[in-house]
Formats: C-alpha cells, sequence, structure tokens
C-alpha cells in the first residue's frame, strides 16, 4: 500500500511542469519580476485557506478529497483573476505524511496556477509542521516552481520559515526600484510539531504557535525602513496562519451577522498561544500564554496596515475592525486595522461548509483613503460577504452571509 501510495504521488507530481509566466523586468531576482497593478489601477489576491492536501493517503476518500480540491481551485480561479494567489497556511495535513512524499503534494496544489502562470506565494499553518515535514521542507518544494514568490527573511529556531514582504508596483514602474503602492506581509504562526524531534518518551516535539517575537520586531524595524526609504506611509495587507488574541475577544463582543457579514460557527475560535502557558510550558495546564502580544502590538502600531487575513477555524468568515482597547487586553490599536477571516477552501481538514476562497480587491484611488474591497467566491460560483473594508466599516450595512454546506461527491467515508 505504501508503495502504491508512493506511486501514485510521483505519477501525478511528473504531470505538472513549470510554466512561464511573464518577462522578467530589469532589476527582479524573481523571473516574472515584480508584482504590478493592472493598467486600470487594480491589484486582486485570491486567499486559499486550509486546503488539508494529504489526508489519510491509504484510504480510498483521503486522494479523492484531494481532487475535489483541485476543482474547487480551478472553479474559483475560472471566475476570478487574481494577480496573486495567497496559501495562507495548512496547505498539508503533515501528520499523515511520510518523510519520503511528504511535499510531493504541493506540486498537486500549485498545478492549476502553474496551468494558468499565475504566481503564488504561501504562508504555514500548525499542519503544516509535523514530524515528517515542515516549514523549511515545504518551501524548498515550492521554490522548485518558478512562479513561487514564497521566501524567508527571518531566521532563528523559533522564528518559523514564512515570514517575509512582496512590494506591489504601479503598472508604469519597469523594475523594482520604484515605490510600492502597497506592500503586502506573511508571516508564520508556526503551531504543529517540531521536524524529526522526538522526546525522551518518543512522544513529538511541540513547537510554539504563535508569530515569534523576532519576527514582530522585524516587521516593526523594516517596515519604519521601507517608510523612511520611500518618504511615505504605504498602505498594506498581511497573511497569517493561525488568528491572534484579538480576534477571539472581538467573537466574544459579538459578531453582527449584518455590520460583519460572515459564518461564525466556530466559537470560541483557537488563538496564537491557545493551551500555552505564559512561562513557556505546554502541558495542558493553561488556556492561554499571551505570547502573541508582541505581534498584536505591532499589527496594531504599523500605520497604513489595513488588514490581516487569518483561517485555522474553518467555521468563521468574517472580518472584523480592531479599533479600541478589549476587555482583558493590554494591546490598544493604534491604528484601526480589520482582522478578516478567509474561507476553507479544501476537502480536508474538518467541517463542512461550502469550500471558497476569499478576494481581495486593491484599487489605487481607494488606497488613497487605505481602503479594500474583499468578498468570498464559493465553490457554487456564488459572491457572499462583499464588503468594503473602510472607515466606516463595522456600521456600514450588508446582507447577512448564508450558512451553506458541500460534501466531497466521490469520496466512501
Amino acid at each position: 500500500m505504501f508503495l502504491t501510495v508512493l506511486a501514485t504521488l510521483a505519477c501525478a507530481a511528473s504531470t505538472l511542469e513549470a510554466k512561464p509566466l511573464a518577462k522578467k523586468f530589469a532589476n527582479s531576482t524573481n523571473p516574472f519580476g515584480p508584482l504590478t497593478f493592472k493598467s486600470d489601477g487594480t491589484f486582486q489576491i485570491s486567499i486559499f485557506e486550509d486546503l488539508h492536501f494529504g489526508e489519510n493517503a491509504w484510504d480510498q476518500w483521503g486522494p479523492q478529497q484531494d481532487i475535489n480540491s483541485v476543482k474547487v481551485i480551478n472553479k474559483i480561479l475560472d471566475a476570478e483573476s487574481p494577480g496573486l494567489v495567497v496559501l495562507n497556511g495548512d496547505l498539508i495535513t503533515g501528520e499523515n505524511g511520510f518523510l519520503e512524499n511528504s511535499t510531493s503534494y504541493v506540486d498537486q496544489i500549485v498545478g492549476p496556477l502553474v496551468d494558468r502562470g499565475l504566481t503564488w506565494a504561501s504562508t504555514y499553518g500548525n499542519h503544516d509542521y509535523d514530524f515528517n515535514i515542515s516549514g523549511s521542507t515545504i518551501l524548498a518544494r515550492e521554490q522548485t516552481w518558478h512562479n513561487s514568490r514564497t521566501t524567508q527573511m527571518v531566521f532563528g529556531e523559533d522564528a518559523g520559515v514564512s515570514n517575509y514582504y512582496l512590494p506591489v508596483y504601479g503598472s508604469d514602474c519597469t523594475d523594482d526600484t520604484c515605490a510600492p503602492e502597497l506592500i503586502l506581509w506573511f508571516f508564520d504562526s508556526k503551531g504543529g510539531f517540531r521536524y524529526q524531534q522526538k522526546d525522551e518518551s518518543g512522544e513529538r516535539v511541540g513547537q510554539p504557535n504563535w508569530v515569534d517575537f523576532i519576527v514582530a520586531d522585524w516587521f516593526l524595524q523594516t517596515n519604519a525602513e521601507l517608510r523612511n526609504k520611500y518618504g511615505k506611509v504605504t498602505p498594506s495587507l498581511a497573511f497569517v496562519h493561525i488568528p491572534t488574541f484579538a480576534s477571539y475577544v472581538l467573537q466574544e463582543e459579538g459578531i453582527n451577522p449584518n455590520t460583519e457579514p460572515g459564518i461564525n460557527d466556530d466559537v470560541p475560535l483557537a488563538p496564537q498561544a491557545q493551551g500555552w502557558c505564559a512561562d513557556g510550558r505546554n502541558d495542558g495546564s493553561c488556556d492561554y500564554g499571551g505570547q502573541d502580544i508582541p505581534f498584536m502590538q505591532a499589527i496594531s502600531e504599523v500605520p497604513g496596515l489595513m488588514a490581516v487575513f487569518s483561517g485555522h477555524d474553518h467555521g468563521n468568515t468574517w472580518c472584523y475592525k480592531w479599533d479600541r482597547l478589549l476587555p482583558n487586553m493590554t494591546v490598544a490599536p493604534q491604528n484601526d486595522v480589520n482582522l478578516c477571516f478567509s474561507q476553507h477552501s479544501g476537502y480536508g481538514g474538518y467541517g463542512n461548509w461550502e469550500r471558497g476562497a476569499r478576494q481581495v480587491l486593491a484599487t489605487k484611488s481607494k488606497l488613497e483613503n487605505f481602503e479594500v474591497d474583499t468578498w468570498i467566491r464559493l465553490e457554487s460560483g456564488s459572491v457572499v460577504g462583499n464588503v468594503s473594508l473602510n472607515g466606516t466599516y463595522g456600521s456600514d450595512r450588508y446582507p447577512a452571509t448564508n450558512d451553506t454546506e458541500t460534501y466531497c461527491p466521490t469520496c466512501d467515508y
């Protein structure tokens, strides 16, 4: 059975070939050139969240889930026209992977993107880290494809891997010496287990599930350097798999289905530092350790950061403006920032909420006021949660989101 699984994956991977995307710009280190706005002044992002490829490859339903997840990706990309695809964590269910082939699923995930000549950037989630898989091994696999923009800019044992930023330039920019119109930040919230490590009793070694403080410091320092370099506050967006504790408290405050449209079925949600103690113990004796406070301080201090997009909680798809000091918190946001969930995209992972992908549309004219538009495209083709993350978001009223479900049509569970 094991050899059959390996052969199947090897065959699937061999059918995919990297294809060129676009002419390389003069000073770019990426073969596709810098990310740029369209000539109409727009830049769209499609966020695929919690794909969870590779579950139970030895059962009939495991590979069938992945086949149906590929269909979801194809349907979304047929309906939308992104300039960038973000794979926002839990690409793979790592606990089900073998050391020999755990990252092969990357090829299956990116196949629809490569076929369309699309470029992508990833963050890694808790299921991307386990005994037989890690952010580093996934990154190495991703970087065999020229379409990947995922990289690593912060190094350290607890920093994680997918911490970096990507600038997006105007359509008239011919190289990457121009001032960017938009900056995209990517953060690694880690979690899961340490790669190829076991403790004295033979158990896997848990890994911290928050954005590390050295990454938060890097974010603040790098943002300040970019601001000084270009002499302006550049609008920005951020992507991280596990939401912060601020989202947890906002959910406790109450989600209004008309002012924060989206499903809200994962209650309570699971934030960064859940299950850890303040002293660093991970023995199940604490609910929340507060280790994501430096990251929350950073995202609430950086001017121009319009929204942070997360997943992890498959049954939540709302956006909430964090604009005040919340109960049981010490971090008061200096700048309003929208904390958003995306949509569970894969047939792997728990829950039967209809699969889909959040879309984010940046328009140069709206960026002048630090505003973006966002909606969720569902597998059925429907669009829900179409909102503008502007100065009045949170008081503007929108249609409530229907809580629809889909089931794997070819899985024999």
